[in-house]
């Protein structure tokens, strides 16, 4: 899966007899990244399966008007990135909660995730990322930990590079402090 490029994976579904096999490789080579680009947005485990479902169903729908301007691990990203964005939203309005307590269900959910296997500095630093404004986590998460370029970034979010710097340089300060102080 990863020895195929983008290019030659688009040349598969678009062109072949099998456009099946072609999205099939695409999502085999992209959902482990996918999957935790939306987990550290969303926490849960399920919610993000759901949620990365429903991206690799909206990337097949729109592959036919997928015209390659931006490179398609970046579509991909902005998918998945507006797709954990609008289930957070949607979360919020369901409960009627504000985004304060939004946050608090999530750092519970840290607290609670037999899955989370890392130690007391790595939960402090979950929840330093979870109590960022949404723009901010987004952009901490997608630099710290995809080690996505600023040029990637903002084709991802549509947002200009200067804009980007600002937001990462403010949400580490912030986790600086919220790690010191916590």
């Amino acid at each position: 899966m990863a020895h195929y490029t983008d290019e030659q994976l688009m040349e598969l579904i678009k062109h072949s007899d099998n456009p099946d096999y072609g999205f099939n490789l695409l999502v085999r080579k992209y959902q482990e990244k996918l999957y935790w680009h939306i987990r550290r947005l969303v926490i849960d485990h399920e919610d993000t399966n759901d949620i990365l479902q429903d991206v690799f169903i909206k990337a097949w729908q729109a592959l036919d008007s997928f015209r390659g301007e931006a490179g398609l691990y970046t579509w991909l990203y902005r998918i998945a990135t507006n797709e954990a964005l609008s289930f957070l939203k949607k979360k919020k309005r369901r409960f009627f909660l504000p985004w304060q307590d939004v946050e608090n269900v999530l750092a519970e959910k840290i607290e609670s995730d037999s899955g989370f296997t890392g130690n007391e500095i790595q939960r402090k630093l979950q929840k330093a990322i979870i109590s960022l404004p949404e723009k901010q986590r987004v952009v901490f998460n997608l630099r710290y930990y995809e080690e996505m370029k600023y040029e990637q970034m903002s084709q991802v979010l549509d947002t200009s590079v200067g804009a980007l710097k600002a937001s990462y340089h403010h949400a580490a300060k912030k986790i600086e402090d919220y790690v010191k102080d916590a």
